[in-house]
């Protein structure tokens, strides 16, 4: 019997790429001539998936999956677009995406391969959320906060399953509750299991355009079954051998509150990579930092054991938390590990 050759990683990303290459002839054989096209409408995407979108027609409501046009360069839930329904179905899809407003927010995250890359637009609040399992973390925390803070966001931190709080991680939560609550962010508790800050959740998400992001794990699905219990969103157990989430949403979805408001359900991630931020957007996203930034001996300050710098003497000094310091050099030293191994996956991936 004649063993096959294990194919390289290599030849596995050629053969992916020669799939899509067939899939997406596939698609392009669905033709839409002008006969076949009704008039311009406006619409909403509620979620984006390949080379497809489902857009929410915004007179009558109702949901139709659309191609998108070639000219449509980057499309993500929450766009507000221009799309023309077909006169009939042809091959599932109802109608084509013609055309995208410009957007008055986006939220981004890095790819080691494709740069970065948009998750959703048009939100004005950021939900972020945490939970006493998998982890409470106030780096992870610290990591999305810098991320809203490059952009026109409104953030507030949700800390999820304290029915599982024991004396000790009582006082753990109470810590981070004043952390936060010091600097100006405002902290939430709640229980998707007990109920408990559940009516003051849904008054925060009433009315605006939020979105969940956080780790695997940490409840965002689950919250999404009790805030919206028709939508039945997917949710699966932390692994309890790990210790670490299982992801549950494979993409982005926008889903409506009956009484206004609409929420965002994002992809979890483990850890949030900032390295496409430079060490002076990673500072200022630190927002306690700013009044002392400037103010150093030396220009090229590094903020840590650097003579005359004002940021440690204000830790030192208890003007800015110790912990947070130290999560910002944490985050500051990962960003130029995270470029290392980004550029030596490039310089793979163009070797195999």
């Amino acid at each position: 019997m004649v063993k096959k050759k294990k194919l390289t990683k290599g030849q596995l990303r050629q053969v992916r790429t020669n799939q899509n290459k067939r899939i997406h002839r596939q698609e392009k054989d669905v033709q839409w001539g002008e006969s076949l096209l009704e008039a311009a409408r406006e619409g909403m995407v509620i979620t984006r998936f390949g080379q497809h979108a489902d857009v929410e027609d915004t007179q009558t409501g109702d949901i139709f999956r659309c191609n998108l046009r070639r000219s449509v360069e980057s499309l993500v839930t929450g766009d507000k677009v221009i799309w023309r329904p077909g006169v009939e179905a042809l091959q599932g899809i109802a109608g084509v995406v013609e055309a995208v407003h410009p957007r008055t927010s986006v939220l981004t995250r890095p790819d080691y391969y494709d740069g970065v890359k948009p998750v959703a637009a048009n939100i004005e609040q950021v939900v972020i959320v945490s939970s006493i399992l998998p982890e409470l973390s106030t780096n992870i925390i610290d990591r999305y906060l810098i991320a809203t803070e490059q952009v026109n966001f409104t953030p507030f931190i949700l800390i999820n399953k304290i029915d599982l709080l024991d004396d000790a991680s009582s006082e753990r939560v109470k810590e981070i509750i004043a952390l936060y609550s010091e600097i100006g962010y405002e902290v939430l508790m709640v229980s998707q299991k007990t109920g408990e800050g559940m009516a003051r959740l849904k008054e925060k998400l009433a009315n605006v355009t939020s979105i969940f992001v956080g780790q695997s794990g940490v409840g965002k699905s689950s919250l999404v079954n009790i805030l919206l219990p028709e939508v039945n969103a997917q949710t699966k157990a932390v692994s309890e051998n790990s210790g670490l989430g299982q992801h549950t949403t494979t993409t982005a979805r926008l889903y409506h509150f009956p009484d206004g408001g609409d929420l965002i359900d994002s992809p979890g991630v483990r850890e949030f990579g900032l390295w496409h931020l430079d060490v002076n957007q990673v500072t200022r996203g630190f927002k306690e930092f700013r009044q002392f930034l400037g103010g150093c001996k030396f220009r090229d300050c590094t903020h840590n054991a650097d003579p005359g710098c004002l940021i440690r003497a204000a830790v030192e000094d208890g003007k800015i938390n110790l912990e947070r310091f130290e999560n910002y050099h944490r985050i500051i030293e990962s960003m130029s590990e995270n470029k290392t191994n980004r550029q030596f996956s490039r310089d793979k991936k163009n070797t195999d």
